[in-house]
Formats: structure tokens, sequence, C-alpha cells
């Protein structure tokens, strides 16, 4: 006889594993089985990100990303303490190099008033005793920023998970969907062979594959995911005590992304990164990638001409540093300048899974779609791995409330 799970859950990075985790100790007498088409967990975003556990500085007040930031950050650090997960509480300065900066930085400072999070405001001189090697006008110095692997977190929920009688089935990629009033039918494969799972309700948390995930559902949206690629460099080993916090640009309001940051990394290492670059696969992390599913597909979006007609500019200075290592350089030298081109070294790039809306407008926020018998999460952006846990109780509440 066939069997049939309560809930099945789609994907295998952070917020994937938080929520299948988060839905079995709510639900401790449903069957939950979470599908992952990767031998493991955490291949795609979760494990291509700088490894920060955010404060939520930046981020609408209000908004659920704002929430779920500053919620996530205490919870991220228990887990961590509780199952011996590293973690450094190093903190993290937001430097402002120019006087459009420093005014900007003010404007950033009411908004960390406004979220509740601890923050304080640096001069020249505390900023040059603070950091000796970063020049700048002045900075934000937010405490409660962190750093982490989460990599371990995601394999340390996962765990806990299977403990209290979740199912995993991994190197399993859904290939096709149906959805029937009374189940929901997913056709997976695995090693060049079909199979068939079928559950109660459907919960997919599929990053980059999300889009795919409503259609093959045949749910009406009107956002597609655009791939934007985020490059970064290693700086050689002498100089993985070039700075004390994690260094980040003043963001300039009108561009989606926060800029080129020095990162130190939980295994003592410095990064540098990462640029925005147009993506034309989804899951293109090498030197050169091409997909002709992924980019005809985008081509064929109308948003996607209208998201980059708007910041045509920009992408195209991000496309010049991205080739010319000098450019991504002086991005750098701005605020630490002690740092030459030979000290860039190679790292693995990262793929942003941006939910763009079909008028060309970037979504910021949480998106969801929802069918009778499914919850996808369509955008989940930063800090999703900061707020996994918030956003997989947020997500079990809804879907709980859904089924009743």
């Amino acid at each position: 006889m066939e069997r049939v799970y309560d809930y099945v859950v789609v994907g295998g990075g952070i917020v994937g594993v938080s929520t299948a985790w988060q839905l079995k100790q709510s639900q401790p007498d449903k069957t939950i089985l979470l599908i992952e088409k990767e031998s493991g967990f955490a291949h795609h975003q979760t494990g291509h990100n700088s490894g920060v556990i955010h404060a939520g500085v930046y981020y609408q007040p209000g908004s659920l990303k704002a929430e779920f930031c500053k919620r996530g950050v205490e919870r991220t650090i228990d887990f961590c303490r509780q199952h011996n997960i590293a973690v450094e509480n190093c903190g993290k300065l937001l430097v402002a190099t120019n006087d459009v900066e420093l005014q900007r930085m003010h404007a950033l400072y009411q908004r960390c008033d406004e979220n509740g999070i601890e923050v304080e405001l640096l001069d020249q001189a505390q900023l040059s005793l603070a950091e000796p090697n970063i020049t700048g006008l002045g900075a934000i110095y937010v405490k409660s920023t962190s750093i982490v692997d989460y990599k371990q977190v995601t394999a340390q929920m996962a765990k806990a998970f299977v403990e209290l009688g979740g199912e995993v089935q991994l190197e399993s990629e859904v290939i096709a969907a149906q959805e029937t009033s009374d189940d929901i039918y997913l056709t997976c494969m695995s090693k060049g062979e079909s199979s068939v799972v079928v559950g109660k309700f459907l919960i997919t948390c599929s990053g980059l594959m999300a889009d795919r995930m409503t259609k093959m559902l045949s749910i009406e949206t009107d956002f597609q995911i655009v791939p934007y690629r985020g490059e970064y460099y290693r700086l050689d080993s002498k100089h993985n005590g070039i700075v004390n916090h994690l260094i980040y640009p003043i963001p300039d309001p009108d561009l989606p992304f926060l800029g080129v940051h020095l990162t130190r990394m939980i295994d003592g290492s410095v990064t540098v990164g990462p640029n925005a670059v147009q993506g034309w696969k989804r899951e293109g992390y090498g030197a050169v990638n091409f997909s002709l599913k992924d980019t005809m597909q985008m081509l064929r979006f109308s948003g996607f001409w209208k998201v980059t007609a708007k910041h045509l500019k920009t992408g195209l200075v991000e496309f010049k540093n991205s080739w010319w290592k000098p450019g991504y350089l002086k991005l750098v030298n701005k605020y630490c300048p002690k740092i030459e081109l030979a000290d860039l070294k190679p790292y693995p790039a990262g793929i942003r899974a941006q939910a763009v809306m079909k008028d060309g407008t970037l979504v910021h926020d949480f998106l969801f779609a929802e069918s009778p018998r499914s919850l996808h999460v369509c955008n989940a952006p930063s800090p999703a791995a900061t707020s996994a846990m918030p956003i997989g109780e947020y997500i079990c509440q809804k879907v709980i409330a859904k089924v009743g």
C-alpha cells in the first residue's frame, strides 16, 4: 500500500531544514519527509554565504525581515551553544569614507534605534583606535553581530529532526508535482530512477528553484527568480589579523546590495566581497557558468529587462570589476588601503535567489505562495540564515492554521 506522509518539505537549505525540524517538534505524531536533491544539506545559498549572524541594521522597521532577524540572532546563538557549534561575537563596523556616506551613516544609526538594535557611533579617532588598518571618517559599531558556519548549524538541525523521528530523502530531485483534493503527488528523480512521494501537505523552501516549484502546481504568481552572482576573494593568510571586526561600507539606499566588505570567517580567514553581477546559471558557482534553460527563461521574463534597465549603470560597473581585479580592489582600498592585488586569492562564489516581480520590482521581504495543499517560500532574502529559526516557526504556524 502506498505510504502517505502528513507533510513533505522540499529543500535542504537552512530554511527548509529549520521548518521540517520545528514542524516535527510541534507535530510529533505526524509523519514528515524532508526531500533534498543534493547528497547533503546546505549545498546552495546556505553553504555559500558569509557566515554572518546579522543584527538587522538595514531593514525596514516593522517588516518581517527586521522582526525575524532580531529574533533569529538570539535563537541561533543559543542553538549553537547547546550543540557546541563555534560562534564568535566579533561585532561589525559600518564605515563612512566621505561626507555623503557620513550623512547616510547617521540615517542608518536612526534606523538601528527604530529597530531596537544596540549600536554605537564612532568618530574618526575612535575608528582608528578600534581598527588601525581601516580608514574612514566615522563608523557605526554593531556589537551584536557574530560569525558562524551555517553548514554546521544546518547539519545539526537535520540531525535533531531525524532524532525526533523525521525522515530524510537525499539525492532526490522533484521533477513534477500534482495536487488533488486529498493529496500531493511528487515525482522524484534519484540516480536515474523515478519514484512518487505522496503527502497530505507540501512545503517548499527551494531557493533558486522556488518559482519552478509553484509552476509545477500551476499556482499563478507574478514573480520569477533571477540569479545574481556574488563573487568573493580570500585574503592571503598573512592578513588573517588585518581587522578586529567585520568591516562593511555604508550602503547606498538606492542600490539593492550592500557592497564589498571584509568578513572574518569562523576558521580565522578573511574574505573580501561580494560584488553583484548578473548570473546566467541558477546554480553556477564556477569561474564561467551558463545554462541555456536558465538564461532563456530569464530573457523571456519582462521583469528581468525592467530591473536591468533600472540598475544598468551599476550593473555595468559590477561586471567590469568582476573581470578587472584592480577595479574590485579599489572598492576595498576605499577603506582598507593596506590590501594589494596579490593579496586577493580565489574563493567560491555564491548565487542569490532574488525574486523579481513582473514590473521589475526587487522583492526585499519574504514572499509566499499557496494552494489548498501547499505553501511555498518564494523569496527568503538575506539574512535568511540568521532568521532561519523564526522563519521556520512562522511557516509552521501558517501551515498548521491552514491545515487546521
